[in-house]
């Protein structure tokens, strides 16, 4: 029996997992269609696969007020010290304390700076939604990849969803923007596999509903977000029937 994984994408060690697109003219690692509805692109963009490059150094003119502290000594507007500041509630010889009636803070988890533009699209939510995608891997090698979050996330999701007054405004479901297979995958039910897991998690994190947004008519390798019959097995129902966009919603 063939051994199956499924991996959140958090980091870049998670993000090279990412399967490819069964079109080559496709690439979830550089789609913003969902995050971007006004000009976001399905199409593959090698440039946003290599590191963002470091910030520029400023060129140095010489001029004491425009240049750094490090070459601007004789600036007089210049603070002569980065110490911290002095806690006046603390007497002299003790060390600066944390305040012991505010709660200790976590680090929340972010995306590594110079990580892949898609990547940081995919861990905006880190901190306080978890992760946005998931990989399906069948004996440690990716087959399926779905990607979701909250409406907030996917403003071209929203604003498919204002064409129809008739969905509940409240509570807000969580939504499925894409989901796919590889070619070799096809037909085994690794995607059913993958929604039903995403469901359980957008459960397990307090959604009431998850809804998908399928587009009639587009091609298999082409389109990101499913058939509505891919849906209906998934147990989704047809909340809107539409000859372009039928909305899928699912009860959590």
């Amino acid at each position: 029996m063939a051994g199956i994984r499924i991996v959140d994408v958090t980091d870049e060690a998670s993000f090279v997992l990412i399967p490819p697109c069964a079109d080559p003219s496709f690439d979830h690692r550089t789609c913003d269609y969902w995050e971007d509805a006004d000009r976001g692109l399905k199409a593959a963009r090698p440039s946003w696969l290599e590191p963002a490059p470091p910030p520029a150094e400023r060129p140095r003119t010489g001029n004491p007020f425009l240049d750094d502290a490090a070459e601007a000594a004789a600036n007089p507007f210049a603070p002569a010290s980065r110490a911290p500041a002095v806690n006046p509630f603390a007497r002299d010889d003790d060390a600066l304390a944390e305040n012991p009636f505010a709660p200790s803070r976590t680090a929340r988890p972010r995306v590594a700076a110079g990580a892949p533009r898609k990547l940081g699209l995919l861990g905006r939510g880190l901190g306080v939604f978890g992760s946005y995608a998931k990989v399906l891997l069948v004996d440690d090698v990716p087959a399926a990849y779905a990607q979701f979050g909250p409406l907030s996330a996917y403003p071209r999701a929203g604003r498919l969803r204002d064409l129809y007054p008739q969905l509940p405004e409240a509570p807000l479901p969580a939504v499925i923007t894409c989901i796919a297979t590889t070619r070799e995958a096809r037909r085994q039910g690794r995607a059913l596999t993958l929604v039903a897991a995403v469901c359980d998690d957008l459960a397990g994190r307090g959604f009431a509903a998850v809804e998908a947004y399928p587009e009639r008519g587009a091609p298999e390798d082409a389109t990101s977000a499913a058939t509505p019959e891919f849906w209906l097995a998934a147990e989704f129902a047809m909340a809107v029937e539409d000859d372009r966009f039928p909305v899928m919603r699912r009860e959590l």
